[in-house]
This record gives C-alpha cells, sequence and structure tokens, in this order.
C-alpha cells in the first residue's frame, strides 16, 4: 500500500537581532566631562574664597580696624573682593574670624620648619585656639617631609607695599611721583611689575618701623590703588634647589595655606 506523506511548511520566523548600544554612555561621558568641569571651577572659586578670606584676616591683622574707612589694606581686600565675586556670607565669617568677641584681633602664632633638610619656612596664623592650630600644621609638614626647627636666621624682617597703578595717558609720570613720594617716606627699594591682567604694579619695600607711614602717605594719592601692605620675612640669600623640591615645596606651601588659620608662608626659595 502506497503511504503519502504530506510535509507541511511552516512559516519560518525569523528573530530580528537588535543592536543595542549603551544609551547611558554618551550621556554618561558628557555628564562626567561636565562634572570634572564643574570641579575644577569649584577648586578655582575655593582658592579665591580661601585667599581673599586671608587677605581680609590679615588685612584686619595690620590694620587692627574692621572698618574699611580707618583701615586702608582692608578697604582695597573688600574692593577685589566685590570685583571677584566673593559671596559676602564669606566676607562676614572672615571678618568675623579676625577678632575675637570682644572685637580684637585673633591672636597670631608663627611657626618656622625646614623641609627637605634645606628649605626654611615662617608661617604666620591666626587662631582663636593655638592647640589645633599648631597640631594641624605639625600634620601638613609631617606629610611633606618638615619639621618645626628655628630657621628665622635664613630671613630679615622687611616691610612691604604693593600698589596698583590707575590707568591713565601719562603713566610715567604718575609713576615717578608715586615713587618719589615713596622715597621721601621711608621706601628703600621698589620694582616695576605686570600683573597677569597687564595692569602695572609696584612693589615697594622699607624698614618694618615706617610701613605705616608708607602706606599711609601712597594712600593718599589718586593715581594709585593700595593692594597690600604687610610685614614679611625675606630671604637675606638665595637657595638653589632642584626642580623636584621646588615642586615639593609648592604642594607644601598650597596644603598648608589650605589650613583656615593659616594666613601666610614664606619660604627660602621666595629670594
Amino acid at each position: 500500500m502506497l503511504k503519502i506523506y504530506r510535509f507541511t511548511c511552516a512559516p519560518l520566523l525569523l528573530r530580528r537581532s537588535l543592536s543595542q548600544t549603551n544609551s547611558n554612555s554618551a550621556g554618561h561621558n558628557k555628564w562626567s566631562k561636565i562634572k570634572q568641569k564643574k570641579g575644577i571651577m569649584d577648586a578655582h572659586k575655593g582658592a579665591i574664597y580661601g585667599k581673599i578670606s586671608r587677605d581680609v584676616a590679615l588685612a584686619v591683622h595690620n590694620g587692627g580696624s574692621t572698618d574699611p574707612a580707618l583701615n586702608l589694606q582692608l578697604a582695597a581686600v573688600l574692593k577685589r573682593a566685590k570685583e571677584q565675586n566673593v559671596p559676602r556670607d564669606n566676607i562676614e565669617r572672615a571678618l568675623a574670624k579676625a577678632k575675637s568677641a570682644g572685637g580684637r584681633v585673633g591672636e597670631t602664632s608663627t611657626y618656622e620648619a625646614l623641609a627637605h633638610n634645606s628649605v626654611g619656612l615662617v608661617i604666620e596664623c591666626l587662631t582663636d585656639n593655638a592647640n589645633r592650630t599648631i597640631h594641624s600644621i605639625r600634620e601638613v609638614l609631617t606629610d611633606h617631609n618638615a619639621r618645626f626647627t628655628p630657621v628665622k636666621y635664613m630671613f630679615m624682617r622687611r616691610g612691604f607695599v604693593k600698589i596698583a597703578l590707575k590707568t591713565c595717558a601719562s603713566e610715567e609720570e604718575w609713576i615717578e611721583k608715586i615713587i618719589d613720594t615713596a622715597l621721601e617716606n621711608g621706601a628703600e627699594d621698589f620694582e616695576r611689575v605686570t600683573s597677569s591682567s597687564g595692569s602695572t604694579e609696584i612693589e615697594l619695600e622699607c624698614q618694618p618701623n615706617t610701613l605705616a607711614k608708607v602706606t599711609e602717605a601712597l594712600g593718599t594719592l589718586s593715581e594709585c590703588e593700595l593692594l597690600e601692605s604687610q610685614l614679611i620675612y625675606k630671604p637675606i640669600e638665595s637657595s638653589d634647589a632642584s626642580n623636584d623640591i621646588e615642586n615639593k615645596i609648592s604642594h607644601l606651601v598650597e596644603d598648608l595655606e589650605a589650613n583656615e588659620d593659616t594666613l601666610r608662608v614664606w619660604t627660602s626659595l621666595d629670594a
């Protein structure tokens, strides 16, 4: 008996293969770049705010007043803070920190240290808790192969004033007038420099006991704006150091200045 086999053809269903890419990849990369850029901007702002806060504290410490009408250096710092869009809260905190509850300027402490057995550092701080400050400074020094030890013999004490020349047509005449005024009131040396913004600045040095006189005389001139007026530690001799040591000292200074109590750091490499 003949058997007949029937074959039925079922339709072949082809599963469509979808090529899938990570939909979050592009967005993630973009967001990472945004976060990275924001982090850099925040760090830059933080550095500006930190410097302004230190400058406010230093101006109050040097000028003895939180009233900008009575303290020319503080007035200059507050003007610069406004130009750099530093929040008012930051300024008020800096002013509050610079004085005690009784209205007096906080305690100033100066620490000496030696880094990598060759570079001297003088660290000036303004604090309401000396034990806390010395502990935090010691931690930073230890992390950077540095230690507390006397090094002031490497430095001389000097008065330092920095002014910015206001834009004018007769710049050279104004500079001559400014320098003559400074020299007549006790300045001993000066240097003309160009700021990062391209404006002309003049840095002057004097004996510590004539700093107030030089500052007051320059503050009366309409041709210039006072930027800084402070006592500094200037290296007596220039120090030769390798690029590696210079980089390490730079990082050490950055970490010291990141401490909220630090006002200024001088090194024997600054000459």
